[in-house]
């Protein structure tokens, strides 16, 4: 196995052994990646600030988010065909973030379900809604949250249509798969990432499974998601759903600061600013570009958190610094699940605590909830 330093190096690993159709529907973005690339590029362009003669022994990275202890700012976002990347992925991921300290987040499109994966862990994991065209299934999905003991309630805003991710069509990707040539001589080459996949829990995907009326195949099944995706949807569902849901809400999806100022007005507890990865609307704003913006606008009402190319624990302290209260990694554990399994994700936790720990140490910092804007130089 080779030495394992970065997120980059799991992102390799990762490249190597995954199927192509589900490392491209991981790894790329949506139209002609303009914000995707932009989500890394100005991380990388905000500049650190070196202190020196500074005592910064007995550091702590810990603190909370909506009133959870965590080790490091940091939860794991909910990412569809999750179980794809490794068998039982979604398991796996929920327990190494729960023995290493932080939230780990299901999304409705998961492949193991909301039973499978409280199954595994002992601690409340958070649950990810999308608001469906059928509210009487997204109701149910929120009744088997509760009933999982599911502490908080993501509601991702940001999907009401989908973008077009030009690499998905090309190879294919569907569930059922629409297997190419490029595609099946891709498979030919990586047996181990066949059999392991084969050898899981679940296929298709476990939240819907068997609970959509005459959705008796995987193809019909998809079908039904696909008709799903609501264009209507608004504030007042945000409401309607606040009226089900009695825990914790955060709203997912925020990059304008008028709409973090509707966000925060309906009491929810965090907001994130996400552009869902530069998988939607291709020429926004990059996340950390607009976390300033989104910060100002709710006024303290609620906690911001950023979501958004997050590569390293340098990149957590950057947004700390521009007044995020934690950050959510979606692409960063999904190379490590997809490289590793359970110890890959369980490594990325670590790579980010460890960048995080020494670069608050260099900046003059001891405790991550002291970080603020001075330890960035102005542009």
């Amino acid at each position: 196995m080779p030495v394992v330093t970065c997120i980059g190096d799991l992102r390799e690993l990762a490249r190597r052994r995954v199927a192509r159709a589900i490392f491209d529907y991981v790894d790329r973005g949506s139209y002609s990646e303009q914000t995707l690339r932009a989500n890394r590029a100005d991380f990388e362009s905000l500049t650190l600030r070196q202190r020196v003669a500074i005592d910064v022994d007995r550091r702590s990275t810990r603190t909370t988010m909506i009133g959870h202890d965590v080790a490091i700012p940091v939860a794991l976002a909910p990412t569809g065909l999750t179980g794809l990347n490794w068998a039982d992925g979604e398991m796996l991921a929920a327990r190494a973030a729960e023995r290493f300290g932080v939230p780990f987040t299901l999304s409705t499109m998961s492949i193991c379900s909301i039973e499978d994966v409280r199954s595994v862990v002992t601690k409340p994991f958070w649950f990810q809604l999308y608001v469906m065209r059928d509210r009487g299934f997204a109701a149910s999905l929120i009744e088997r949250a509760e009933a999982a003991g599911c502490s908080a309630l993501v509601l991702t805003l940001d999907l009401q249509v989908q973008g077009q991710r030009h690499q998905d069509l090309k190879n294919g990707l569907a569930v059922p798969p629409r297997l190419t040539f490029g595609g099946f001589l891709d498979l030919l080459c990586k047996p181990g990432w066949v059999l392991n996949v084969l050898g899981g829990r679940r296929k298709s995907f476990g939240n819907l499974e068997g609970r959509i009326p005459n959705a008796d195949s995987i193809t019909t099944l998809s079908q039904w998601v696909a008709g799903q995706f609501d264009p209507t949807l608004s504030w007042k569902d945000v409401d309607w759903i606040r009226g089900l849901w009695k825990g914790k809400i955060v709203l997912k999806g925020v990059l304008d600061p008028d709409d973090a100022k509707i966000a925060a007005a309906t009491g929810c507890d965090a907001i994130v600013v996400s552009n869902h990865g530069g998988r939607q609307l291709d020429g926004a704003l990059s996340s950390i570009r607009a976390l300033p913006e989104c910060v100002e606008a709710v006024s303290g009402k609620c906690e911001v958190w950023l979501d958004g190319g997050i590569r390293s624990g340098q990149d957590v302290l950057k947004a700390l610094a521009l007044g995020a209260r934690g950050t959510m990694i979606g692409r960063a554990f999904l190379y490590g699940l997809g490289a590793m399994g359970e110890k890959g994700v369980t490594r990325t936790l670590e790579i980010l605590r460890n960048e995080l720990d020494v670069t608050m140490a260099l900046c003059g910092v001891k405790d991550v909830k002291d970080v603020g804007p001075s330890i960035l130089r102005a542009a």
